[in-house]
């Protein structure tokens, strides 16, 4: 089978680029660390010519900060509720036919998102979610996006994973965040503790609980990694036997799993990256149309 055309996902700190035949189906992945951060100046069309010369001459469709202000071009933001077919029309082609970046999208209320949209919309394009549904992004900055009748109605992101990297580098807790992170009693209890809100009086009693001997050392980390998703997923309101569908890795997708039935929502787990080719296949072939 041959390719059709080349996806890149093109994150801050990492990339992956998918090798897509003309049915969808994926028939090669690479993941690197060429993300943002590391692409010299001026350096992006030579990235792509090396991902060419790896997977093929193929035309290529990006999504992700590789179309931010840091990016190869800044593409304009589009703004939310916003679906494919909006997408589709505000490719912005670096070379006619050949190279295109997707958009990003921008909440009315003051957010924005670069890649995220594609899984999302991609995930209901591909029957992965229903077209009317709550949908959560763990990771660095998670997002929690609206979905209705398939396009974003409306998102919000959370600092969540770099408030806590800060934590365990940075802060008066690094010495005691050492630790593993599990969907153990110490998770679940800080997730419990979190929900309840007074977030940085909690967190400062991390410390004191280790030094009190009321919480071993190694068990902080799962217990301020529970506490900072718990204060998350509290924010969403969650009401009994909500569900929530969850586009994430499977190590922090089962935390957030827990932390969403714990709140007394429906967690139910979806491959994002099977989110994100459905929704960037789609673009592109919308774009031959």
């Amino acid at each position: 089978m041959t390719g059709e055309m080349i996806a890149v996902d093109w994150g801050t700190t990492n990339r992956r680029a998918y090798l897509i035949d003309a049915e969808g189906k994926v028939l090669q992945t690479e993941r690197d660390g060429m993300g943002l951060l590391a692409v010299p100046p001026g350096g992006f069309a030579d990235q792509i010519a090396e991902i060419r010369a790896k997977m093929g001459d193929l035309p290529v469709l990006l999504a992700g900060m590789v179309g931010s202000a840091k990016g190869w071009v800044n593409v304009p933001y589009l703004s939310c509720p916003a679906g494919l077919a909006d997408l589709g029309g505000a490719l912005h082609w670096v070379e006619p036919g050949r190279t295109a970046i997707v958009p990003g999208l921008c909440d009315p209320a003051g957010d924005v998102m670069r890649g995220e949209e594609v899984q999302l919309l991609g995930a209901v394009a591909a029957g992965l979610v229903p077209g009317d549904a709550l949908l959560c992004q763990p990771g660095t900055h998670c997002k929690w996006a609206r979905m209705a009748g398939g396009r974003v109605e409306s998102f919000a992101t959370a600092m969540t994973g770099e408030i806590f990297a800060l934590l365990k580098n940075h802060s008066l807790l690094a010495d005691f965040l050492g630790g593993e992170v599990g969907d153990d009693e110490a998770f679940r209890a800080g997730v419990r503790d979190g929900l309840t809100g007074r977030l940085t009086t909690r967190l400062f009693r991390v410390r004191a609980a280790a030094l009190l001997g009321q919480r071993s050392i190694e068990d902080s980390a799962s217990y301020t990694s529970g506490l900072m998703i718990g204060h998350d997923v509290g924010g969403e309101g969650l009401r009994e036997g909500d569900p929530v569908h969850i586009l994430a890795d499977p190590h922090l997708g089962r935390l957030y799993a827990s932390a969403v039935h714990i709140a007394g929502g429906q967690p139910i787990l979806i491959d994002s990256h099977a989110a994100f080719v459905a929704g960037i296949f789609r673009l592109w072939k919308a774009s031959q149309i």
